[in-house]
């Protein structure tokens, strides 16, 4: 009977509308995440990019069966989860991998700007599936604001880039977003929707570990070990708090609140990694780059605006 319990997900009631705590959290992850991007283009110095991701992801794995053993969370079942979890964890490779490589060519700031167009095929795509998540036309307008936005930032870099190749890193950065978005399309139109939040990330960062290493190699990358302080302290913290922590807190989220306000929610993040990039690895700040985070706010408001009665 009670393996019968932990194979079956308890009936979580979805809200309609972020409340505090989904906002609070939003805020904290969206801060960290700001700062990963900054953290990882630092390591990428002493640990190749996705040499780097497949030790993040490793680890990751490590932690999250752990928490899962002590907790009593069933990470194997028969529960029709299977082909959806490995496709959302192909898709989730295929997102990391192209951030590590593309930080490799872009300004972290600027990286996680055109990242962060997943809420656009997230809002595009889902209502397909899930009424529920249609947005209401002064809704669009927000999100019209926000890849407006994405337009500027992405014409300041072709006529003017601050790093050789950074339009290669403008596309691996999209090419991350489109793959973000269609995971969480993924979530939550299958069977992932209502596993166990662990369960679901266990798919996504599980998959990782296993093909990065891969990817690595193709890649031709170097690996070693006798790392320096910092670069310990960096994959550590992009373990737990990264991969672990804050992508935990995510896949819950995704359980109990609108995927497209949550998604939009998270354009925040660009704001975190401007300034952490600005203060630590001391990159340029453009006219044009701070008016698109300007209006990237903006779309965050209005798409989160509660309609009035």
């Amino acid at each position: 009977m009670m393996r019968s319990k932990q194979h079956t997900a308890p009936t979580v009631q979805r809200k309609l509308h972020l409340d505090s705590l989904a906002v609070g959290l939003l805020i904290v992850c969206s801060a960290f995440w700001g700062f990963q991007q900054v953290l990882v283009k630092a390591t990428i110095v002493e640990i190749a990019p996705v040499f780097q991701a497949a030790l993040r992801f490793g680890a990751a794995t490590v932690v999250l069966v752990l928490w899962c053993r002590w907790r009593g969370v069933t990470l194997i079942g028969k529960d029709q989860s299977l082909w959806p979890g490995l496709l959302a964890g192909c898709l989730f490779a295929v997102e990391f991998a192209c951030i590590y490589i593309g930080l490799q060519f872009s300004a972290a700031s600027r990286l996680t700007i055109f990242l962060y167009t997943a809420p656009f095929w997230v809002a595009a795509l889902l209502p397909f599936w899930v009424r529920s998540e249609r947005l209401r036309s002064l809704q669009w307008l927000g999100l019209g604001l926000a890849f407006f936005a994405v337009l500027f930032a992405l014409r300041d870099g072709l006529v003017q880039a601050t790093y050789p190749k950074q339009w290669l890193g403008d596309l691996l950065a999209l090419a991350a977003g489109l793959a973000w978005g269609l995971t969480t399309v993924t979530i939550r139109t299958t069977r992932l929707a209502v596993i166990s939040p662990e369960k679901l990330l266990f798919y996504q960062i599980g998959v990782s570990a296993a093909l990065m290493p891969c990817l690595s190699l193709l890649l031709g990358e170097h690996w070693h070990t006798g790392f320096s302080g910092f670069a310990m302290t960096s994959l550590l913290l992009q373990t737990v708090v990264g991969a672990f922590a804050s992508y935990l807190a995510w896949m819950w989220m995704l359980g109990r609140y609108p995927a497209t306000k949550i998604s939009v929610f998270a354009f925040l993040t660009p704001v975190f990694a401007l300034l952490f990039g600005t203060l630590w690895l001391g990159e340029p700040v453009t006219a044009a780059l701070l008016g698109s985070l300007a209006l990237v706010a903006v779309g965050i408001v209005v798409v989160n605006r509660k309609p009035s009665t």
